[in-house]
Formats: C-alpha cells, structure tokens, sequence
C-alpha cells in the first residue's frame, strides 16, 4: 500500500489507520462538544473521558512509531512502570515487603531489555519462572511469615499484570520480518491496541444501547450481556477488516479478533474487582480526569501475551 505522507517512515498501511483514527477522533470530539451545548448527560461525560484517552493513546503511539523504535520500548517500559506503582499504591503489603517490591522493579528494565534483544527464550520464562521463584524466597529471608501468603501472591500477580503481560506490546517490534508483509511490528502493535480498544468502546455503546442484563453486578455493574455479545461481534467483524496489519490470514484473525474481544473483557473486571477489594474507584490518577495508568491499560494487559503468542504459532 502506498505511503500517504512519503517523508513519514511508516508503511502505508499504518499511516492509512492512523489517519482513519485521527478522523474519527476529530468528528467525535466536534460530535461531543456540539452535544454538550444542548444538554449534559451522564453518558456524555463517559464518552468525552474515552475519546480522550483515545487521542493520548494515538498521540503516544504516532510519536513513537515515528521518532524511534527504542522509544516505543522505554515508552511501554514506561507505562509498566507507572502500573506497578499504581498497583503497590492500593494492594496491601508490609513493610518488610519493600526489598521485594524493589526487585519487581528491577525486573522492569531485564524483561525490555530481553523484549528488545528478541531473545524469545529467556523472555518468555524470565518472570513466570525465575522471578516466581526468586521473589517468595526474597520475602522468606526478611523474616517476617505474618501475611507472607499474601504477599507471595500479590508481588508475582503485579509482575505478571504490569510487567510481563504489557511487555509482549515491545516484542511485537522485535518479531523478525516477513516476505510480503510491510507492516510489520509496528502494524501489528498497532492491531492490537485499535482493536483492544474499539472493543472496549463497542461494549461500552452496545451496553447504553441496548445493554439490561448484567453479567458481575457486584464486581461491575456496567457490563451486560447485550454489550459484551455486541461488542465481541462488532470486534470480530473490525478485526476482519484490518487485516492487512497483520500476517494472518481471514479465519485466523476472526480467531484472534474473538479471543481479544474475550480476553479484553477478563482483563477490565479482573482489574474491576481489585479496585472493589481495595476500596477504591480508580487505580491512580496518573491521567487527570482519567484514573490511572493500569485503568487505561488493563484489557491490554491480558490481551497483548494472547495476541503475541497466536500471531507467533500462525505466522512465525
């Protein structure tokens, strides 16, 4: 597909997305901000709020994807940086959990580091193996066994929700290149994120639309059946379409497209309930007006390791 812009070193694929993106992001602001004129709903507010985090999302993906590939893994790394924190914010950890914590951290920069290497290997293992190991030993030697239990699941389930799931974004960059397919990591990444997110927007509008049947109304009474039915098709059938970001072939990303839109969903109520335990409404308010970091990305989490996996059995 030929470029739109020639100065800009995306493929055309991508620049034709991005530019589809910044329109429908610009006919829904005017749309909204005409509507607010007239009246304020509740929904009015909700939808302002998304379309916001919509216009951070492509503004951050667009400047990196332009200005260096290495950017777009600090900028990840970044952003799993800022969900740890969220996430060490609201849980409750003991004080003698601290050295723990710190070698959570610490593992932030050996997981991008191994992401942007492309050592598949040692990436794939590094924290469900060795850091699940190595942590209940680290709080083990603080001598401290009141609560231990707690602490020994809920340091390895940050690593894997912040660090390790969100990590799979950078290595899509890494994956080697295909013959015959120009979009390449930066398509796929792309993929992933537009149809993360347009099917947390498709489930948001199917449930105002038509949405009366709830599916967790104590973890989160938002979500019903007719939105999460409508959202999962209108995904499949948008995933289907945007195919050419991808290697994959037409039953292969109705597969992907469905299980995104699935694990999508398992991603937002699992972090839906943390927040209901810990007492609170946002994990952070990292994004002013818009919670926290993790709040933004908590589908992306679960979706972005099933994506990367799939695509590398389909296609590498």
């Amino acid at each position: 597909m030929d470029k739109l812009i020639k100065s800009i070193n995306l493929p055309g694929e991508i620049q034709v997305v991005i530019s589809v993106i910044v329109g429908i992001l610009i006919l829904s602001t005017l749309l909204f901000w005409t509507w607010g004129l007239f009246s304020k709903p509740k929904v009015l507010t909700e939808l302002k709020t998304r379309t916001k985090s919509w216009w951070l999302m492509a503004t951050l993906f667009l400047l990196a994807a332009v200005i260096s590939p290495i950017i777009t893994y600090i900028g990840i790394g970044f952003l799993s940086f800022a969900a740890l924190r969220e996430f060490y914010s609201v849980i409750r950890l003991r004080r003698s959990d601290r050295v723990g914590m710190l070698w959570c951290y610490l593992a932030i920069p050996i997981q991008y580091y191994l992401a942007y290497m492309g050592w598949y290997g040692v990436f794939i293992i590094f924290i469900p193996v060795f850091m699940f190991v190595w942590i209940p030993f680290v709080l083990v030697l603080s001598g401290e066994t009141k609560m231990i239990m707690t602490s020994m699941a809920g340091l390895p389930t940050s690593l894997m929700f912040c660090v390790f799931g969100i990590s799979h974004m950078a290595y899509l960059i890494s994956l080697p290149e295909i013959e015959g397919f120009s979009a390449g990591g930066k398509g796929l990444l792309l993929f992933l994120i537009f149809i993360t997110q347009i099917n947390d927007v498709m489930q948001f509008i199917w449930g105002k639309l038509i949405g009366s049947h709830k599916i967790l109304p104590k973890v989160s009474p938002n979500k019903t059946w007719e939105g999460f039915i409508g959202g999962l098709l209108s995904t499949v059938v948008i995933g289907y379409f945007m195919r050419f970001l991808t290697p994959l072939n037409d039953w292969q990303i109705i597969i992907i497209s469905f299980l995104i839109a699935g694990v999508g969903f398992m991603g937002d109520v699992v972090v839906s309930a943390i927040k209901r335990d810990v007492g609170v409404k946002d994990m952070g308010d990292s994004i002013p007006g818009h919670g926290g970091v993790l709040d933004r990305i908590d589908s992306l989490s679960m979706t972005a390791p099933i994506f990367f996996h799939l695509v590398y059995y389909f296609a590498y």
